[in-house]
């Protein structure tokens, strides 16, 4: 017996090509065909019966799970005489050789041998396994719930990019995101853009590193408050590494923090809070949005068209003394909410306190506001936030994945958590590197009795992220399309062929998503690239540090290598001396590493270079705002540096042992280098890193 219809039809394909083959046979050896005998040419009198096919060699066990047996491939009718395609070989019975399309015997490629499904290993998927599930069964791909012994396309991990040992395929996590996106991490990330462009970066609320920065915090409070004494702020205070609401609290005064010894074991970020949030039925809400990042190198972001709006669930009113205290009120967090009484479980994607983000859209366009401006406004936000977040990333890669050596290619969908105030601006409020992917909700039956029930919202909302994603990231796709393009090229040639049967054929291979609904993920980077490229300056210094780590792996920058790129870049001179170079080494290492609590490894860390790099750029090019000085410089060390690549390349090629034997005129049919960028004034960047004209950028 088949197994399904997909067989089946293959079978019945295989049936009517060989009635054709026969048909055409038979015509040329004029010989009568009759068409009720299932496909057997009448032979005439004395003519010898052909032979029957020698049988194909037997397919090769289907990769199946580690813990369950490969199963013997079923036996078929002897009307329909061809194995099943298995993995590695043809509907022949062939294998199937990289590169080249399956021959059949009349030396035709076959168009139509069935890509094996790509393989997913769910069995690290944690809480996100029940949206994984149903995302793999919509897309017809195959699940190893319990790992395999040979390698996966890919491989879906619950919390970290080490959840398993993974030497191929793909992985949808980015080592290093769960440190990137930490409180403080994110907030000195987003820190550093904020110095170089203020006005694109004031999305982020103000922020303090506790216990680093708190005299700091309390000194710039009592500044503002003298200035303004009817300034009366409100600020939050987050653990660091906390989730799901845990330990954060409001205060009024800078005196009201808990200056406890958990602060010294558990660093926190306090921010200013948003007193005059967006309002919906009286109450807070946060919006979370599903953001893929598809690649560091090149860099792609994806942003999903639909997220989930997260609400309060007692009425808000401005803090003050006396509801400081009230959660309920002034934290949009589902895992708090939900223990609240008022807590509404959605029915519907527009009511309960977990409702989709587009039904908050359509409720805000009925009251007239410009929901493109809201969109436009939030595109970019996530654009600039992944920009601040992708230059240690690049380190944390590298490190984990040097170059040049095999080892898999990684993905993430991130959760980002907006508030929108009252006047429609989206703040950001933090960055998850595991957002939930959970598609059911607790409901309490009796006291402190609890089941778990689907939430029609998560679902309709998650399942799509999570089945989009795969499918843009299908390492079957190009070869499915190419596949198509194959089948309809043979379709129209074909004019004897029985139409009903390709014309399946056809529909099967063409469009294997023709059953799924549009991808709900749209591209925003490169796609508005020109518009942010300008922004990219601490991308380009993170490539200059990976440049210089030397030993492949590392992630912090030893002082032979420092002294290495002043060298190279040419940044030694009278005024900065190498002596001078490394105190500056010296004096930022020491006080990077005593705000760190992995002592493992000692060095200079991104953000210390970042800090010394600044400090490079401010005595080199005076007078110039700080990104034109950055911008300067970073031009400045890429030209040197591509004069020393040029130099290397061409003693290569010559044989030279020492880049010190190269004339200046021994460089027949090579281009002239650029004139190096002057000091003192901005230069040209080949990304638009100088353009900064720009108060609002507004993207559809």
């Amino acid at each position: 017996m088949l197994r399904g219809s997909p067989e089946r039809e293959l079978a019945a394909w295989w049936e009517a090509e060989a009635v054709a083959a026969t048909k055409a046979q038979a015509a040329k050896e004029q010989v009568r065909v009759d068409p009720g005998a299932a496909g057997e040419p009448e032979r005439k009198a004395g003519e010898e019966q052909p032979k029957e096919p020698a049988p194909a060699p037997p397919c090769a066990a289907e990769e199946g799970d580690a813990r369950i047996p490969p199963r013997p491939p079923p036996t078929l009718p002897v009307s329909l005489a061809k194995p099943e395609p298995v993995s590695g070989l043809c509907p022949h019975g062939k294998s199937r050789i990289k590169g080249r399309s399956c021959k059949r015997s009349s030396g035709q490629p076959d168009e139509y041998c069935s890509l094996r499904p790509v393989t997913v290993d769910s069995s690290k998927a944690r809480t996100s396994l029940d949206a994984l599930k149903i995302s793999i069964r919509q897309l017809k791909w195959k699940e190893f719930p319990f790992g395999r012994r040979l390698p996966c396309d890919i491989y879906w991990h619950g919390v970290s990019f080490h959840d398993n040992d993974i030497f191929s395929g793909q992985v949808n996590k980015f080592p290093g995101m769960t440190e990137m996106v930490r409180k403080i991490t994110l907030s000195r990330a987003v820190r550093i853009m904020q110095n170089l462009f203020p006005e694109e970066y004031n999305f982020y609320p103000r922020s303090w590193i506790l216990p680093d920065e708190f005299q700091l915090f309390v000194a710039q409070v009592r500044m503002v408050k003298d200035g303004d004494p009817s300034w009366k702020p409100t600020f939050i205070v987050k653990p660091d590494s906390g989730c799901q609401g845990d330990g954060i609290y409001l205060i009024k005064d800078p005196s009201d923090i808990r200056l406890s010894g958990t602060l010294q074991s558990r660093p926190a970020v306090v921010q200013e809070y948003i007193c005059k949030p967006l309002l919906i039925d009286k109450l807070k809400f946060d919006i979370r949005l599903y953001v893929l990042l598809k690649s560091l190198e090149p860099l792609e972001i994806y942003i999903a068209k639909d997220g989930l709006s997260r609400f309060c669930t007692e009425p808000y009113q401005e803090p003050s003394p006396k509801n400081l205290h009230h959660i309920f009120m002034h934290l949009t967090n589902y895992s708090l909410n939900i223990h609240s009484g008022n807590f509404i479980h959605s029915d519907s994607t527009s009511t309960g306190s977990k409702r989709t983000f587009s039904s908050i859209l359509y409720r805000l366009s009925s009251k007239g506001v410009d929901i493109k401006k809201v969109w436009s406004d939030i595109i970019s936000l996530v654009i600039k936030t992944v920009i601040a977040l992708t230059p240690e990333l690049k380190v944390f890669y590298q490190s984990d994945i040097p170059a040049g050596r095999p080892g898999p290619t990684c993905f993430q969908i991130l959760g980002f958590d907006i508030l929108l105030m009252k006047n429609l601006k989206p703040i950001l409020l933090e960055v998850n590197a595991n957002p939930s992917m959970r598609i059911e909700h607790e409901q309490e039956l009796s006291p402190g009795v609890f089941e778990n029930v689907p939430s029609l919202v998560d679902e309709e909302v998650k399942v799509a992220v999570i089945r989009d994603t795969l499918r843009l990231m299908d390492p079957l796709k190009k070869k499915r399309e190419s596949q198509s393009q194959l089948l309809g090229k043979s379709l129209a040639s074909k004019e004897n062929a029985p139409h009903s049967d390709l014309a399946s054929a056809s529909q099967g291979n063409a469009n294997p998503d023709a059953h799924l609904p549009s991808i709900c993920l749209k591209q925003v980077f490169p796609k508005y690239a020109k518009q942010f490229n300008y922004l990219r300056l601490v991308d380009r210094m993170a490539n200059l540090f990976i440049r210089f780590l030397g030993i492949k792996g590392t992630m912090k920058l030893g002082p032979t290598g420092f002294r290495t790129f002043i060298r190279n870049c040419k940044l030694s001179s009278s005024s900065l001396s190498m002596a001078a170079a490394d105190i500056l080494y010296i004096d930022i290492t020491r006080r990077w590493n005593s705000m760190t609590v992995d002592q493992r490894d000692s060095g200079m860390c991104l953000q210390a270079f970042v800090e010394a790099f600044f400090y490079l750029a401010q005595r080199k090019f005076k007078m110039l705002p700080l990104h034109e000085q950055v911008a300067s410089l970073i031009d400045l060390c890429e030209y040197h540096l591509s004069l020393l690549d040029e130099k290397r390349l061409v003693c290569g090629r010559s044989g030279t042992s020492s880049a010190s034997r190269l004339q200046p005129s021994g460089t027949p049919q090579e281009a002239a280098p650029p004139a190096p960028p002057a000091e003192g004034r901005p230069q040209p960047c080949t990304d638009g890193a100088h353009k900064v004209s720009h108060s609002r950028h507004t993207v559809s």
